[in-house]
């Protein structure tokens, strides 16, 4: 990654930087403001998009930061959600991606990087700075739920959710195939546990 890269959790302070990411490019457009793993799928769709940028300022004004920004040269140019699983109600609600077992983990659940700056390996680094994260506020395992390419080159729009060989080279593991599919690809559960960086 060329450039001076730092990443930090997004906080009040900080999101006019995450607008930056998030906000639709036409005026009055409707965006997901990455609330769609937040929200059930029925208050999601009913939610226009100025509610939604409502309440995902609620969450950046909360105890604890819902996601990561990453800068380049002091430029908001990656996005990283990740928070408990509890909290993602259509994670917890899925039919197609059931928990494996009764652990609180935390989540990753999307990542978003500006043109510009993609295909540089800032995904990854936001990945990375995840872990830590997650670790930092006790969670005993971090999960994420990525698509298998199978070598091929996917759409950023459709690699939203990571690829499995991303999250292998940041320390995760496969533990369970899902019923979830992106780009007709099969999408894994991916863990890293946190067991002993949690207990430090």
């Amino acid at each position: 990654m060329a450039g001076d890269v730092r990443i930090h959790p997004v906080t009040a302070d900080r999101w006019d930087d995450l607008r930056v990411l998030l906000a639709p490019r036409g005026e009055g457009a409707d965006a997901c403001w990455c609330l769609a793993w937040r929200l059930p799928s029925g208050e999601f769709g009913r939610l226009p998009g100025p509610d939604r940028e409502d309440r995902l300022h609620e969450l950046v004004d909360g105890p604890v930061p819902p996601g990561l920004l990453a800068y380049v040269d002091d430029e908001p140019a990656g996005w990283c959600h990740v928070g408990p699983r509890t909290a993602m109600a259509r994670l917890v609600r899925s039919t197609t991606i059931r928990p494996v077992d009764d652990l609180p983990v935390w989540s990753v659940v999307c990542f978003v990087v500006r043109t510009g700056y993609r295909r540089r390996g800032l995904a990854e680094e936001l990945l990375h700075e995840a872990v830590a994260f997650a670790a930092a506020h006790g969670a005993p395992a971090l999960e994420g739920y990525p698509v298998e390419t199978g070598g091929a080159r996917l759409s950023t729009s459709l690699a939203y959710v990571g690829t499995t060989g991303m999250f292998e080279r940041a320390g995760f593991a496969r533990v369970a195939a899902t019923d979830a599919t992106s780009a007709r690809r099969p999408r894994w559960v991916m863990r890293h546990d946190l067991g002993g960086a949690a207990r430090a």
